[in-house]
This record gives C-alpha cells, sequence and structure tokens, in this order.
C-alpha cells in the first residue's frame, strides 16, 4: 500500500509517501522558522495561517516527487494528535477533504506514535539498510514539546506504555529557553549543539543542579532557573567562546540525565534494545553519549537518520499504513486532538506521584 502521510502538528507543513513496509518513495517538509524566528518562538496563529497557505503546494510536490498522482495513493494518513489544535486542524481538514474526493480510506495519526515509529523508515538513498529494532524496545522521546520513556511492546498505540515523562519542560523548549537567555535565535537546539561541541563544560562559570536524579521521570526547569540566575547575575556570555562552554555544561547535564535514566529504564524493564526518537534525537551529543553508553552496556541502540528525527510526514504514513494494514479506518467525524491517545502517567508539576516503583539512578 502506497499511502499519502500530511503533518501539521506544529510549525513543518509536511507530506510524504510510504508503504507499510517503510520505504519512503517522496518526504517533503517545509519549515516556518523564518516566520517564527522573530518571536523566539512558535505563533500558532502564525503557523495556522501557513499551514492553508502551503498544505495544497506541499501535497502536489510529495506526490510528484514519488511519481504518483491522486489516484495512485491507497489511502490517507493525517496527524490528529497532539499539537497546536488550529495547526492540525488544517491538516486534518485538508485530509478528510481528498479522502472523500478520491473515496479513499483516512485514519487519523498520533504524533508521538508517529517519531517512536520513525526509525522503521527506509529512504533509497541511505545506501545498505539500517537493522529495524525488533519489539520490545524502550524508545526515549525528546523533542521541543514532548520528553518521555515508552516501553513499546508493538506498533498499535496499545502496546506503547510510559514509563516517565517530563513534569514541566521538554528537554526540545529547555535548549530553546537557554539560547533565548544567552540571545542565540531560534530554534535554540542546533545552535547550543554547534556550541556545545566546540565548549568546555570545565570552563563554564556556573553551577548546575542535576536534573531529577530519582525514578523515570524528567524536570529540566531547575536547569533553565540557573541558567537564568547566572545571566542576571553575571550579564551574557562576553564572546563565542564563553558561550561554547556554557551551552556545553547545560548539554551535559542534560544529555547525562537522559541517557541515564534511558538505560535504567531498559535495565528496569529487562529490555535489550533502545530508540531515540524527536527531533532532539539529532542532537550530536545526545547521539554520541546514547551510544556510547549502550555499547558499554551491550544494548542495541537504534537511531533514525537526522530527517527523520525531526517532524515530518514519512512517519505519520507508515504508522497509517500500519493502521490501514490492521483493517483500521475512521470517519469523517475525526477532528483535531489537544492530547496524545498513548498511555499517560507523569503528571505536570510538583508532588508525590502514585507511579511504578522508585528506580534511583546513580
Amino acid at each position: 500500500m502506497r499511502i499519502l502521510g500530511i503533518e501539521s502538528s506544529c510549525d513543518e507543513t509536511a507530506a510524504a509517501v510510504v508503504d507499510e513496509l517503510g520505504h519512503v518513495y517522496s518526504d517533503v517538509v517545509r519549515s516556518q522558522v523564518a516566520a517564527h524566528a522573530p518571536y523566539a518562538g512558535v505563533v500558532p496563529e502564525i503557523a495556522c495561517r501557513d499551514h492553508l497557505r502551503a498544505v495544497g503546494p506541499v501535497v502536489e510536490r510529495a506526490l510528484a516527487d514519488a511519481g504518483l498522482g491522486l489516484a495512485d495513493v491507497d489511502g490517507i494518513a493525517v496527524t490528529r494528535r497532539p499539537g497546536l489544535v488550529g495547526a492540525v486542524l488544517v491538516g486534518v481538514q485538508f485530509a478528510k477533504g481528498l479522502a472523500w474526493a478520491l473515496d479513499k480510506p483516512l485514519v487519523g495519526v498520533d504524533h508521538l506514535l508517529g517519531h517512536l515509529l520513525a526509525v522503521f523508515l527506509r529512504y533509497p538513498d541511505e545506501g545498505v539498510p539500517r537493522a529495524a529494532p525488533a519489539f520490545p524496545f524502550v524508545g526515549l522521546l525528546v523533542s521541543g514539546g514532548h520528553t518521555a520513556l515508552y516501553r513499546c511492546d508493538g506498533p498499535a498505540p496499545p502496546d506503547v506504555h510510559e514509563l516517565g515523562g517530563t513534569r514541566d519542560d521538554a528537554a526540545g523548549e529547555a535548549y530553546d529557553k537557554l539560547a533565548k537567555l544567552l540571545g542565540l535565535g531560534y530554534p535554540g537546539g542546533p545552535v547550543v549543539d554547534r556550541l556545545a561541541h566546540a565548549g568546555d563544560a570545565a570552563r563554564a562559570p556556573v553551577s548546575l543542579p542535576a536534573p531529577m536524579a530519582h525514578g523515570l521521570e524528567f524536570s529540566f526547569s531547575g536547569l533553565k532557573s540557573a541558567v537564568a540566575r547566572h545571566v542576571a547575575r553575571a550579564g551574557k556570555p562576553a564572546d563565542e567562546a564563553a558561550a561554547a562552554d556554557l551551552c556545553a555544561a547545560v548539554q551535559g547535564a542534560l544529555v547525562a540525565t537522559l541517557v541515564k535514566k534511558t538505560l535504567a529504564a531498559a535495565a528496569r524493564e529487562g529490555v535489550p534494545r533502545v530508540v531515540l526518537a524527536g527531533g532532539v534525537a539529532a542532537n550530536r551529543g545526545l547521539r554520541a553519549c546514547m551510544r556510547e553508553a549502550c555499547e558499554a552496556r551491550g544494548l542495541e541502540l537504534h537511531v533514525p537518520p537526522v530527517r527523520s528525527c525531526t517532524d515530518n510526514a514519512a512517519m505519520i504514513a507508515y504508522a497509517g499504513a500500519l493502521r490501514l494494514a490492521r483493517g483500521e479506518r475512521d470517519g469523517y467525524d475525526i477532528g483535531p486532538e489537544r492530547r496524545t491517545e498513548l498511555e499517560r502517567l507523569t503528571k505536570k508539576g510538583r508532588g508525590p506521584r502514585a507511579q511504578s516503583p522508585t528506580t534511583i539512578i546513580r
């Protein structure tokens, strides 16, 4: 089956054609970074209007790149949750219109599930095929809006179980806030990663707290607050070298937490495989540290190509293709949803949690 996927959950308008084996026929992403950069963050109204302008041409380009017409696709998959409601609505309504006009089956896809399954995508220009992970695996999904650990026993939402999520800021959000504090521009993740690669954490003139050492939940607000207090007291770094040292210290603390908790989750679950997913999975520091740690523990590590980490429609088309292969369909009454369909255990904010037994990270 060749499935047309549409993604519009945040600030990328994307379309792709993928089959149920993960083969990518086309993958088109139109970024809105330039439109949101002056505001150092995504402005929902701007995002919605840009999706409205772009979704038609982006779908046309994806079909052209795949060498297909609309009549040649076997179904339509679209992100319906979670995300900016107005942005998701644009993609959902467009997909429903296409499905109705073409009399093709329609499936809504959970954006987070798409990220967790992106590791199964196969691009024609990759050369030697990557080994696909077997189930079960522990998935670390880390992005601008989400940070969570999951046990994945299969590719359907009921097979995915949260082991721990973030109580406050997501990791990518922490990167963007750090970049804003230091005046590094938007989006913050790539520039912080670049500077961290050139910096030395030992030279950074700041003491950073270890983010939530206990359990499998995450909290990065303390890290952000420590940097904010430092900048308020000492001012922004005087030059790029000083900024690089500070970025190296922050990234080091953040990555160490992500890696340690992922390994702890794999050990607790008795799962020998780890998958990285989400936009922050493109971070060089995280990829390198996770690879080194997994090799030391004898764990398989599966990391998607960088282009599959950030928001894209190929992962949505693939997740939708699997739904269609299972005989699942959605009606024209589906609409956008703010919350994920995946199991959620972690609650935002402070206080005790009724959760699985505490895991102490040493």
